[in-house]
């Protein structure tokens, strides 16, 4: 049997230090802060498997630091692999700032600080790697620490499966098993470093340009969820939401501002068609993303001058459409339109 370490045993008013000697004890030193103030609760599956350590970690939310004091208490070049199984966790390290959903990989190094947020209860598979076992110069591991990847493809496809059994199964393997089980996930790991330098190198000039694309394409695919928001759009795209909005700080606009642009573009194009059974303001509004019917009237006469009835019956009477019967360029008004018509709010 593995070692279970939890707090199910301690009284409440125990439960956090005991958490602490739990993470120290299997894990590295660290500052535990709760969120929340119920009774925390924290559990910790923990298994070697040749120089390897991997624990099955389950617990409510907290953030985890990890200091230069700390690292001076346990200063074994150590690096984490982490399989986030539920909840989510944000990543910092080395400037970067990164968000793990369930199914994603997370990396970092134990030598150097971090941060590990995790805002509602969780689990992950954690993986131990000494430092020495990698080979690996420093340069070419910073590549790959303080991020998270999607195990949809390349390498962290194939080191997925590989930490799910290791995490489930570490205490079954035979010494020689478990041996062989570790040269493979070290050498696929390596192989994860070669393909993000590859990766880094042939994108870095276009890094920012793609991910703030990345982040559009994300907004206008989800303008009908109600939900939309900074927050939900940073998860998506394994970013911080400080991240997200230090991107955004060249765009000229903030991501809330967008995602209430494209959706008041979106209304005021379907209020614009003609047709015999032209839908009402409230059904075009809760369609594109407006959840209340007195904030979307507001909104759409802030942006364009009009509330949107008013507006829908300017346009429909200039006939604001083109020869062929499509729909005129939205950032230009139709012939002597007044400004107020213009389907691109400012």
């Amino acid at each position: 049997m593995s070692p279970v370490l939890t707090t199910a045993t301690a009284a409440d008013e125990d439960k956090l230090d005991h958490w602490r000697q739990a993470v120290e004890q299997v894990l590295v030193p660290g500052t535990v802060a709760l969120r929340g103030d119920r009774p925390f609760e924290g559990r910790i599956v923990t298994h070697r498997v040749g120089a390897l350590r991997a624990c099955a970690v389950e617990a409510d939310a907290h953030r985890f630091s990890r200091r230069a004091a700390h690292i001076t208490r346990s200063p074994e070049p150590v690096v984490v692999i982490a399989l986030q199984m539920s909840g989510t966790t944000v990543l910092t390290q080395d400037g970067r700032s990164a968000v793990a959903n369930p199914g994603d990989l997370a990396v970092w190094d134990t030598t150097r600080p971090y941060s590990l947020d995790h805002p509602e209860r969780f689990s992950t598979g954690v993986v131990h790697l000494p430092r020495h076992m990698l080979g690996l110069a420093d340069e070419d591991l910073r590549r790959v620490t303080g991020r998270v990847f999607a195990t949809d493809r390349g390498c962290a496809a194939v080191l997925r499966p590989l930490l799910t059994t290791l995490v489930a199964a570490a205490h079954t393997f035979s010494p020689a098993a478990g041996g062989g089980l570790v040269n493979g996930l070290t050498d696929v790991f390596a192989a994860l470093v070669a393909e993000t330098a590859e990766d880094t190198a042939a994108d870095a000039p276009n890094a920012r340009h793609h991910l703030v694309r990345r982040v559009r394409d994300h907004i206008d695919e989800n303008l009908a969820d109600t939900a939309l928001s900074p927050e939900s759009v940073a998860r998506a795209s394994h970013i911080s939401v400080r991240y997200l909005h230090r991107l955004f700080e060249a765009e000229g606009i903030t991501v809330s501002r967008l995602i209430q642009r494209r959706r008041l573009e979106a209304c005021a194009r379907e209020l614009a068609r003609s047709g015999r059974t032209a839908p009402t303001v409230s059904s075009v509004a809760q369609r594109w993303g407006f959840a209340n019917p007195t904030h979307f009237s507001r909104v759409f006469r802030g942006a364009y001058g009009l509330p949107p009835r008013e507006w829908r019956t300017m346009r429909l009477a200039v006939g604001d459409t083109d020869p062929r019967g499509g729909e005129r360029s939205p950032s230009r008004p139709a012939g002597s339109t007044p400004a107020a018509l213009v389907t691109t709010p400012a």
